[in-house]
This record gives structure tokens, C-alpha cells and sequence, in this order.
């Protein structure tokens, strides 16, 4: 129970962001890089990108093979808080999902046979 409760949260984390952008794009803009703009239009990047949160949500919602969208999980997290640093006061939450996302990620590792 506890492990669903524990998946349950990292993805609410990941599909928050991607409903709450279909009625306000602009407040999640922001927290791309720079170097990721301009390859194609903002919003595609942005919809896109929330597909991505979706399937790693859903993912890690369904317990199947929960090592590899936990690791992608903690390193996107790491990495949102790895660029927008100066924003450390909004962004230290993601933080603690990412130790949660860690933790699952580091007790489902993939068992070598």
C-alpha cells in the first residue's frame, strides 16, 4: 500500500503540469531552458513535453518495470532545478519528489538473470 501511495504522488508530480498548461501555457514556459526554445513553436514544445509527464505519470502509476520512468523521473526533476536555480525558494519541493522517484527507481532496479 504504501509503495502505491509513494507512485501515486511522484505522479501526480509529473501530471499536474501538463493539464494545468492546456489552461495556462505561459506560466509553464518559463521553465525550459533557453536552448530549448526555437526549435519549434513554444507551445508544441510545451504539449510535447507534457505527453512525455504523462506517459512517465501513467507509467509509474501501472507498477510495470518502475526502475526506468522513476529514473527518468528524478533526473527530469534534478534537471528543473538544475536551471532555474535562482528559483530555488519555488523549485526545493521537486526536490523531495525526486527522492521519492529515486526510491522507487532504487528498489525495483532490474533483476540480471
Amino acid at each position: 500500500m504504501a509503495d502505491l501511495i509513494l507512485r501515486a504522488g511522484v505522479a501526480f508530480a509529473f501530471l499536474y503540469p501538463p493539464f494545468d498548461a492546456l489552461s495556462n501555457p505561459d506560466m509553464w514556459l518559463g521553465y525550459f531552458p533557453a536552448f530549448m526554445h526555437g526549435y519549434m513553436p513554444d507551445l508544441v514544445l510545451l504539449h510535447a513535453f507534457g505527453v512525455v509527464e504523462g506517459v512517465i505519470a501513467l507509467w509509474i502509476l501501472s507498477g510495470w518495470r518502475i526502475f526506468w520512468p522513476a529514473s527518468i523521473a528524478t533526473l527530469m526533476l534534478l534537471a528543473i532545478v538544475t536551471f532555474h536555480f535562482k528559483e530555488f525558494e519555488i523549485l526545493f519541493r521537486d526536490l523531495s519528489i525526486a527522492a521519492a522517484a529515486l526510491y522507487l527507481a532504487l528498489t525495483n532496479l532490474p533483476v540480471r538473470t
